[in-house]
């Protein structure tokens, strides 16, 4: 029974996260910002204890202070009852090299399975923004009896190129036929020929089959120690590798329109998409899920305030997140997710933006479709978003999709 197994979950959190600079210049991916008081590792770490499993190693490496110090004030377990997420560094246990791949890092880390001596391994991004329950997935994994799950999600065939994508066999859609890296023709499935499935990046093994495969991967020359191009490859041509629909995966609290929801945030682009796919209505992606919670950090902050009601000088928000902490101070703030401390001063407007924590916009100031890092601060009658030409003068990012990015502590002047 799935319910009786010893589970290890493994984060894989040491991503460098280059298309998201300047939000990583000084911190790992994981570790940015997101939806106002969250990290992105808070979803992958939420989903693992939502599902049940409570003994949680994060392997870090590139930048990884903020990620650590966010881990050990935030995801504390109960010391009684042996449960644990614990933050690993590379170490160079096994050589002199730092992690030189997904799979090598889990290689580099193979003592704590010695250690731990689970029946399975969960293995994850740190990320992606989702909610997936795991326990669903270890129980397909053990009925089929095969040594390595990868988790799938529906994607329409014409984006083949874009994902590494998932070969099911006709006769069993359960079991991978091969793994392809990103093809340009695929077929497509067999209850719906214009969907691929997409690897999610989430992988359960049965120990024993996963540290064989990190040994003989770590004495292969011509290896690139990645998990989903080295390492699933390898089962998927043994026969021995599944797959998990997530479209099947039954979240408590989910509705039809957040059902299936995934992210993979890896550009400006997608990050500042998925932050606004949190403020509608209806989100596509609801936070206020109160059967599969969110944790996070952010404790012992005051209530966010609007002042001044004047119609000439009104403090309001529409269509918005607006975190603890937050003042409104005769601004406006349209369709923007404001995190804990930021400030909005009289007559500025803040429209289609995403502003980190600390920061302040000055009076009559304008934000429109930018994301602002933490300690930004916009001077008196600053404009960002309005002559892309004068942003990139200024030093900030215009991404391809029009968003200016603004690097953690600048000061914006007109």
């Amino acid at each position: 029974m799935a319910s009786k197994s010893k589970v290890l979950a493994i984060v894989l959190a040491g991503g460098e996260g280059k298309r998201l600079m300047p939000l990583t210049k000084d911190r790992a991916k994981p570790a940015v910002p997101f939806g106002g008081i969250y990290r992105l590792i808070d979803f992958a770490l939420s989903n693992i204890v939502n599902s049940g499993y409570l003994h949680v190693i994060v392997l870090t490496q590139y930048k990884s202070h903020s990620l650590d110090r966010h881990i050990s004030q935030t995801w504390r377990m109960s010391n009684l009852l042996g449960n644990y997420v614990a933050p690993v560094p590379a170490q160079q246990r096994l050589g002199k090299n730092w992690y030189l791949g997904s799979a090598d890092a889990v290689y580099q880390s193979l003592n704590i399975l010695y250690d731990e001596r689970p029946d399975y391994v969960v293995i994850t991004g740190a990320d992606n923004i989702y909610r997936m329950d795991f326990s669903q997935m270890l129980e397909q994994h053990i009925d089929e009896g095969v040594d390595l799950t990868v988790a799938g999600i529906r994607q329409p065939k014409s984006m083949s190129s874009s994902f590494g994508v998932i070969d099911t066999d006709p006769a069993n859609p359960k079991r991978v036929r091969q793994f392809l890296e990103k093809p340009t023709e695929v077929e497509g499935l067999t209850d719906s020929p214009d969907e691929i499935l997409a690897s999610m990046g989430n992988y359960i093994f049965s120990t024993r089959a996963l540290v064989d495969a990190l040994h003989e991967d770590a004495e292969n020359l011509g290896s690139k120690h990645d998990m989903g191009g080295d390492i699933v490859p390898g089962f998927a041509d043994k026969g021995t590798c599944g797959v998990y629909d997530f479209t099947f995966n039954d979240v408590p609290g989910s509705t039809d329109r957040d059902r299936n929801y995934w992210r993979d945030v890896g550009t400006i682009d997608s990050f500042f998409e998925a932050n606004t796919d949190l403020i509608a209505v209806n989100p596509i992606f609801n936070l206020y899920n109160e059967k599969w919670p969110l944790f996070t950090g952010y404790t012992g902050l005051p209530p966010a305030k609007f002042v001044y009601g004047h119609h000439e000088r009104l403090g309001h928000a529409l269509d918005s997140i607006i975190s603890p902490g937050v003042i409104v101070s005769g601004g406006e703030v349209i369709g923007s997710v404001l995190s804990p401390h930021v400030r909005v001063n009289s007559w500025s407007s803040v429209r289609d933006s995403v502003l980190m924590d600390h920061v302040n916009v000055g009076r009559n100031a304008t934000v429109v479709r930018a994301i602002l890092d933490k300690y930004v601060q916009v001077e008196e009658g600053a404009q960002i978003g309005i002559d892309h030409d004068h942003d990139r003068e200024r030093g900030f990012i215009v991404s391809d999709g029009g968003i200016v990015v603004v690097p953690k502590g600048a000061k914006v002047t007109r």
